[in-house]
């Protein structure tokens, strides 16, 4: 099998793209900007999306489901939020369909137009809003913690497989309180549910952070982030966590009776996270020879080749071969006997470092008669030659020291690209020579902001959260800074 994958320093998106579709993940649909997402590429999201789920209900969030249509007088309730929106939404007018008096040609029906327009969800703060003043009367009634499993539209123009498309796939939070430091306190602790599913799931370090005013979600009093730094230099918002203050309760009247017994208007979070993070899951591990998956997300952590002339010679291999695979599904380590004959080894050794799939084992005649078998690590493409005695345990630690020995990898390589300038030629040497995060003093004016991002395409992606107190002079203005931000192009 030939990979045939461009190397990542020669076209980085170019690599990007082909590796998305040649290792089977997904490919573009017959509808603009929408894709398909194959089945190796969803077994991932799948066990993104049931690792989350578990971690929304054991901070006590429960799913629900709200309709995928959205009254346009609803989006148009709340100015700022309908202002970030309108330029990505999509619009039913019509519920009906005829055909032409040929017979040849299917058109809208004039006559089917709906009485009021609806919008295809970009986001669902207003339709759960809506239905939020329904439930909620009384203190009682709060919190309402819940999360919705869906797919959004936004109608991109320039789209990318996970990246950026028109359709795709995530999660989004929405949860009602009867405090502002209730509500504070759950954009935060969202925050974390992130960033640690990020780190010690996905092996993805991130930065938590705020976003500046400018850069905030519509809508949204704070908007809480976790940044990723990709292969290529440049940053990915992994996540984001909102505190919507009072302005959605406001905007649908949605009040309830305090232990004081007085009206008062309920405070509101959302958050979410999406099939972006598929993207950067490639980007962050991937290398020349295909995917790279931690252990905790590949469908298959372990697959088995064996080494054959004969059927005979087949059918001892995978007797012996039972014998760990047992041993695997009580250690719950998911695991391929490829016992395909239509496929020579080679070709299945290629096909499955192509998927990423981080261990490979090979097993032949000569390994049964010395008692061994060949283990292959995808991540540094070694091998090692195990008894098979002590294979089973061998292994378990093995992805163990995958999943760690990813993320250190990571790490090394963020925290290398985080660099700290003083001057707006420091500033614009490092982004176009070195890329990453550049750490700089900047004035808090959105007039700076927006003339950096014309003058390097490079964008706020956050105010970390630990950052220190630290006086200074903004890189392009001069004027005075209470302490550094992190800069960066981004996807």
């Amino acid at each position: 099998m030939s990979k045939n994958i461009t190397k990542r320093e020669e076209d980085y998106s170019k690599w990007y793209n082909e590796l998305v579709v040649k290792a089977d993940l997904a490919e573009n649909s017959g509808v603009r900007g929408c894709m398909v997402i194959k089945p190796y590429g969803y077994a991932i999201w799948e066990k993104m999306q049931a690792e989350m789920d578990k971690r929304f209900k054991e901070t006590g969030h429960q799913n629900a489901y709200f309709p995928l249509f959205i009254p346009k007088s609803y989006f148009s309730k709340e100015a700022s939020h309908v202002d970030g929106f309108a330029k990505e939404c999509a619009v039913v007018t019509h519920y009906r369909l005829k055909t032409s008096e040929d017979g040849k040609t299917i058109e809208v029906d004039p006559d089917a137009k709906l009485e009021e327009e609806l919008i295809v969800r970009p986001t669902s703060e207003t339709i759960i809003w809506d239905t939020y003043r329904k439930w909620i009367e009384s203190y009682r009634d709060l919190p309402i913690l819940v999360n919705q499993w869906a797919n959004v539209v936004r109608w991109e123009m320039r789209t990318r497989l996970f990246l950026r498309t028109a359709e795709f796939l995530w999660q989004e939070g929405h949860t009602a309180h009867a405090t502002k430091d209730e509500a504070i306190a759950e954009a935060e602790q969202m925050l974390e549910v992130y960033a640690d599913f990020a780190e010690n799931f996905m092996a993805i370090p991130v930065v938590k952070g705020f976003k500046t005013e400018t850069e905030r979600f519509a809508g949204a009093n704070e908007t809480y982030c976790i940044e990723a730094l990709m292969q290529d230099g440049k940053a990915l918002q992994a996540g984001t966590s909102h505190f919507l203050g009072q302005n959605f309760a406001k905007a649908f009247d949605v009040k309830f009776t305090s232990q004081e017994g007085k009206q008062e208007y309920v405070w509101a979070t959302s958050w979410g996270t999406s099939t972006r993070l598929m993207g950067a899951l490639i980007m962050t591990h991937s290398d020349d020879n295909g995917l790279v998956l931690p252990p905790n997300l590949a469908p298959i952590q372990v697959v088995i080749v064996p080494i054959h002339k004969t059927d005979e010679q087949l059918e001892t291999i995978r007797a012996e071969v039972k014998k760990i695979t047992d041993s695997f599904k009580k250690l719950n380590i998911s695991f391929k006997f490829d016992d395909r004959t239509t496929f020579k080894p080679g070709w299945k050794f290629n096909e499955y470092e192509l998927k990423g799939v981080p261990v490979r084992v090979a097993v032949g005649p000569k390994d049964l008669e010395n008692g061994t078998f060949e283990v292959a690590r995808r991540d540094t493409l070694t091998k090692e030659v195990v008894s098979k005695d002590g294979i089973v345990e061998y292994i378990q630690d093995l992805l163990e020291e995958i999943q760690s020995s990813l993320f250190n990898k990571a790490l090394k390589y963020r925290d290398e690209h985080i660099t700290e300038v003083n001057s707006f030629e420091e500033f614009k040497d490092v982004l176009e020579n070195k890329a990453g995060f550049i750490s700089a003093h900047w004035d808090g004016t959105a007039e700076t902001e927006e003339k950096i991002k014309d003058l390097t395409k490079a964008t706020i992606r956050c105010i970390p959260i630990d950052r220190k107190e630290e006086e200074g002079v903004c890189v392009l203005t001069g004027q005075p800074s209470k302490g550094r931000v992190l800069f960066a192009k981004a996807y």
